[in-house]
């Protein structure tokens, strides 16, 4: 049981850990991001390619965070196939919650990082991203007409 559910939420969270360090960097991630922007649009000016790095930064965040709360979710409700139980919002509560305090412990972790930084707005991208992804989750479970 333990593989099967919580240990996909500890990779993924070691997963988040590890762009935290200096390989997670702007420095490094502009490396890449920069050259693919200006081979895909040549003549784009410097500020462009910020502003489209500091999106694509900030959409990691909310994505990341969006799989983490949908990985603690699962964990915590063990679902089956034709599961016959509703949807439970303390469910959702605990996933929010932990994706929350591990978006805290992520960015005091960056904080000693010397290529990183923390920021309390990157703990609310996190946390609106974890909260997206719980909702596109009962979003999909309505669709299918689970919940």
């Amino acid at each position: 049981m333990f593989a099967r559910y919580w240990l996909p939420v500890l990779l993924w969270m070691a997963l988040i850990f590890g762009f935290s360090t200096g390989a997670g960097s702007t420095r490094h991630t502009s490396r890449i991001l920069g050259p693919i922007l200006r081979w895909l649009v040549p003549g784009i000016s410097d500020e462009s390619v910020r502003n489209v790095q500091t999106v694509v930064r900030k959409g990691g965040h909310v994505s990341e965070y969006a799989v983490l709360a949908c990985l603690l979710w699962r964990a915590r409700r063990r679902p089956i196939r034709n599961d016959p139980r509703p949807w439970n919002w303390s469910e959702a509560g605990f996933a929010l919650g932990v994706a929350a305090l591990f978006a805290v412990s992520d960015e005091m972790h960056q904080a000693f990082v010397p290529s990183r930084e923390a920021r309390v707005g990157d703990v609310c991208f996190d946390a609106t991203g974890a909260a997206l992804g719980l909702l596109a989750l009962r979003g999909a479970g309505r669709w299918r007409g689970k919940w």
